[in-house]
């Protein structure tokens, strides 16, 4: 329903704003509670009317209302972007519980990719935090794998990652093996590899892309945590309908 949707994309849009805080803190290792936000030039408290995601962006024209100082435009990106990723969940898995894994999935996925392309570090509290509710959905019966799957997705998926890393020694960070442990939670083994899979090919198109650019050179670092995660919500979304038409593919 129209309504639905609406209010799905209106809390992807709140929970954005509170996953541009943990971007900003977890990183700093600050508190996400305490103190409350405000403005990291000046340090000005922000009022109510100033954390309305996206539209306080637009009102105050990117800038902070106190100093004027510019305001990334990161911000409004990561609640846009939560909130349509919160939608297209809604979209492919219709109401229940079953939409519960798939939020919190594409919330942790999306602090991962804004935290990784800051500061090029993936922190252990998010990936964690992705194994442990990936398991407890698994066991619950909302994230649609049972427990065995679970287990299996995280030993398989960061166990794949800690192999790569260690023939490209060092090309893989302990990071990343540990993101890859925390997809194959949510996901089972299967879809999991598929959506690393989709995290490789993405990043060989955009470092090749931005190497023909000469933006980056051959030998530059590009953050791999966006890739995968990415890779893993398309996974969620629609990775089971395209691994089963794959294996019909090879099974005719």
């Amino acid at each position: 329903m129209p309504v639905y949707a609406a209010f799905t994309f209106v809390l992807g849009l709140v929970v954005g704003s509170f996953l541009n805080v943990v971007a900003y803190r977890l990183p700093r290792h600050e508190s996400i509670a305490f103190p409350p936000s405000h403005c990291p030039d000046c340090g000005a408290r922000l009022r109510p009317a100033d954390l309305v995601p996206v539209l306080s962006y637009l009102r105050l024209r990117g800038r902070c209302r106190y100093c004027a100082k510019p305001i990334s435009p990161r911000y409004p990106l990561v609640e846009l972007t939560t909130g349509a990723l919160f939608l297209l969940v809604y979209i492919a898995r219709g109401p229940g519980w079953g939409l519960v894994p798939g939020f919190v999935l594409s919330a942790l996925m999306a602090a991962v990719a804004a935290i990784d392309l800051d500061h090029r570090i993936i922190p252990n509290p998010l990936t964690f935090t992705g194994v442990l509710t990936g398991v407890a959905f698994a066991v619950l019966g909302w994230s649609g794998i049972g427990f065995l799957q679970a287990v299996l997705g995280i030993l398989v998926c960061g166990g794949f990652l800690l192999v790569v890393g260690l023939i490209g020694r060092g090309g893989m960070g302990g990071g990343d093996v540990k993101l890859g442990a925390a997809i194959g939670a949510f996901l089972g083994w299967g879809a999991g590899l598929f959506g690393i899979l989709l995290g490789f090919v993405g990043g060989a198109v955009v470092g090749l892309g931005l190497i023909a650019a000469r933006i980056k050179g051959r030998k530059d670092a590009i953050p791999f945590g966006p890739f995968l995660a990415l890779g893993a919500v398309i996974s969620y979304l629609w990775g089971k309908p395209a691994i089963a038409a794959y294996l019909r593919l090879w099974t005719r």
